[in-house]
């Protein structure tokens, strides 16, 4: 199971301002392991979104050149406080996780 993410949304004039930390890995397929000079498998997030209420806002297609623990910041033109917003991934290994939070 896939490690919490953590968000966090507030107003910033007419928009929601959301941050989210997604803790993963992110390895490329391309770096060597230390000891045994074998490649480490890829292991990514490629699948990223977001709703406000059930409503799409954000779709995003990632690959192996995305950092470890990425952190994602986007704005939310006509959410209002105490909207409910979900951000999802999905990684090429098929693990996903979800954090839901309430617009502050």
């Amino acid at each position: 199971m896939a490690e919490p993410m953590k968000m966090r949304a507030s107003m910033s004039g007419d928009a929601a301002d959301v941050k989210v930390l997604m803790n993963h890995i992110m390895e490329t397929g391309l770096r060597k392991d230390a000891k045994t000079g074998k490649l480490i498998p890829a292991h990514f997030i490629n699948e990223v979104s977001a709703t406000v209420n059930g409503k799409p806002v954000l779709d995003a297609q990632w690959g192996g050149g995305v950092s470890k623990n990425p952190y994602l910041g986007f704005k939310v033109k006509g959410a209002k406080a105490g909207d409910k917003i979900t951000v999802s991934w999905k990684d090429n290994k098929g693990e996903s996780n979800t954090v839901e939070g309430v617009v502050a």
